[in-house]
């Protein structure tokens, strides 16, 4: 089984097509068992079209986890029987970037799951040796499935701002997937962790998983009336209506990481005020495979966690995705097939 994008928009239902063999793997294509595959807000951004290259039909889905059952000949990282889960995309391998460890800033990977390679929303997913790391025996199906998108993104903004003990952060659209993980790390590197919901229906959420304070904004005062006063780093998990608050909530020579564009508006910046308090914009792209060893490191000392908002059928893919087009959940949804 699996889902398929057949047209861009909302107009039409994904399309679930049922039975079908594993694929033959083919050079360094790896056939993985799909165990679970969460459902992000990438995912409805890549269906309304905002992504002017995706390609369909597709099938979407980039937070999946399962086990290989095949391997291409051209395949070395990985064999018959381990358990992986997926990046964002692959890279090249050979560039700068991922000579360095840092595939995520490839520009060359072409292998874009769910946008220009079919994804993990099916029975079956064969990708690049490239688009995958290695994940626990143990970890529950449904957190390893979402483990790089939500903690992978937040351990790789929070840890390149400098985040430790002590450390003041701020963190907007906390009760989302990427938003409750980085008020989980936050917390667990010793850091005060202060939240930002825009209804008080999500304040509960984002305590339990640690939130020492709670602010209840509609995303554009809450830099003037923190508790504590300014935050060394601010991670933006929305974008245009929190962006310029988050900014004003910063210490001189504060961090701001950047990981949410929901609405997809241009936003205007004063850059005399990022300028004048010498403040750092850090956009964040996903977690490469050493990010997720030090996270999984991390985890066995520290535990972080994820809330699963629901498991839904991979049959219900279509209203998993409308479920999180609309908004307000707390964590993931993640698809079983």
């Amino acid at each position: 089984m699996r889902a398929r994008l057949e047209a861009l928009g909302w107009d039409t239902d994904l399309v679930v097509e049922a039975g079908g063999a594993p694929p033959e793997p083919a050079g360094d294509e790896v056939v993985v068992e799909v165990e679970a595959c969460g459902v992000c807000g990438r995912d409805c951004i890549d269906r309304a079209g905002r992504f002017g290259f995706v390609q369909v039909p597709v099938t979407p889905g980039h937070e999946a986890v399962g086990r290989v059952v095949a391997v291409g000949p051209e395949v070395t990282d990985w064999s018959v029987g381990q358990r992986v889960a997926t990046m964002h995309r692959d890279g090249c391998g050979a560039c700068e970037a991922c000579l360095a460890g840092e595939a995520s800033l490839c520009g060359s990977g072409a292998a874009v799951l769910g946008l220009l390679h079919d994804g993990g929303y099916a029975n079956w997913l064969a990708a690049p040796q490239g688009c995958f790391y290695a994940v626990p025996e143990g970890l529950d199906p449904a957190l390893a499935a979402v483990l790089n998108c939500t903690l992978g993104t937040a351990w790789r903004g929070l840890t390149r701002a400098g985040t430790r003990a002590g450390s003041r952060v701020l963190v907007t659209g906390s009760n989302g997937g990427v938003g409750l993980a980085a008020v989980s790390i936050a917390r667990s590197l010793g850091a005060t962790t202060l939240a930002v919901v825009r209804s008080t229906e999500h304040v509960d959420a984002v305590q339990r998983v640690g939130a020492d304070e709670v602010l209840v904004d509609d995303g554009s005062e809450f830099h003037k009336r923190l508790p504590g006063g300014p935050v060394d780093v601010a991670i933006d998990c929305v974008g245009a209506p929190t962006l310029n608050a988050a900014l004003r909530s910063l210490v001189v020579g504060g961090r701001l990481v950047a990981v949410g564009n929901i609405t997809g508006e241009r936003i205007q910046l004063n850059i005399g005020y990022v300028i004048t308090f010498g403040l750092q914009i850090i956009g964040s792209s996903g977690a490469t495979r050493a990010d997720m060893a030090a996270l999984l490191a991390h985890h066995a000392e520290n535990p972080v966690d994820v809330p699963i908002h629901d498991r839904m059928p991979l049959a219900e893919a279509d209203r998993a995705q409308r479920l999180v087009a609309a908004g307000g959940l707390e964590g993931r949804i993640v698809l079983i097939p």
